[in-house]
């Protein structure tokens, strides 16, 4: 099994397909890095040799934010826009859509289930 990136990558599984598993490398660019290697990109994983396997990491490491470095840097923008104040923060803030969707029947993922009326006694019978 390969580590790369602090992620193992799954044995069985064709290369251009295995460095998704990185945060920050999806499919376009998995196959941009294998160019550059020159590494075909249906050789499965547990084939590569240990040369291919450091030509990797070297790229990897060299030419591409991934995994923590993305994620930090990722959340100093989103802190930023908090700490101005402007519209992307405001939402960020309080947990609702940013780029427009309506918030009156969707939205659900973002804004939570919302119990209805929770706590609420009930009439006492006469």
């Amino acid at each position: 099994m390969a580590r790369i990136a602090g992620v193992d990558l799954p044995k069985n599984k064709r290369i251009e397909i295995g460095l998704t598993y990185i945060y920050g490398i999806g499919l376009s660019r998995s196959q941009e890095i294998l160019k550059k290697i020159h590494v075909n990109t249906h050789t499965i994983i547990k084939d590569l040799n240990d040369q291919q396997i450091i030509a990797l990491r070297n790229i990897l490491n060299e030419e591409y934010d991934i995994e923590g470095d993305l994620r930090r840097r990722e959340s100093m923008n989103i802190k930023r826009l908090m700490e101005i104040n402007c519209y992307k923060g405001k939402r960020h803030r309080i947990g609702l859509p940013l780029r427009g969707q309506r918030t009156r029947t969707n939205a659900r993922t973002r804004r939570g289930i919302k119990k209805t009326m929770a706590g609420k006694k009930k009439a006492p019978k006469k």
